[in-house]
């Protein structure tokens, strides 16, 4: 993965504004909806967005989140704050504390080398592979989904235009 700092920090920005996009959508009620009792809650999956950020700080990263210990909270308000927070810690940290050699800095993971800058890869796809189960349980709890990379079944509806298949 060859990723610089500036690709990274116009990367992060677009996709942390998206999954913020999300997180204003949800309801206090919304945050108790899952598809199954096995299966995380909507709550479930918006704090997971919150706390993962929290595991760059074992890369060396220093900045403030939750701390693990924290129960999630019953507030979308809560957890859209709390995410707000993190992901500009995030990006403030990587932008004070790494170099661009930094990011060629390898560890192993999964009995794998992983650069930093993979790391941070993997922290992009993360939040839009959530977003997604995100917005299906959104759907199901009756909520709006924002548009994020284009039209929604809604915004389609919206314009007197038929969605597309």
């Amino acid at each position: 993965m060859n990723m610089s700092k500036a690709d990274f920090t116009t990367e992060w920005l677009k996709e942390a504004h998206i999954t913020e996009q999300v997180m204003n959508a949800l309801t206090d009620d919304s945050l108790k909806t899952a598809m199954t009792e096995q299966h995380r809650t909507l709550g479930q999956l918006a704090w997971h967005l919150v706390m993962s950020i929290q595991y760059m700080t074992m890369l060396g990263l220093q900045f403030e989140g939750p701390s693990r210990e924290q129960k999630i909270p019953d507030s979308a308000a809560e957890i859209t704050d709390s995410y707000r927070r993190i992901r500009h810690a995030l990006l403030d940290a990587v932008q004070s504390q790494w170099s661009e050699e930094d990011l060629r800095a390898t560890r192993e993971f999964d009995g794998k080398p992983w650069t930093n800058a993979a790391f941070l890869h993997f922290t992009l796809v993360h939040q839009a592979h959530h977003r997604g189960q995100m917005t299906v349980l959104m759907r199901q709890a009756g909520l709006r989904i924002p548009e994020l990379y284009g039209p929604t079944y809604d915004s389609w509806i919206d314009k007197g235009m038929d969605p597309l298949v």
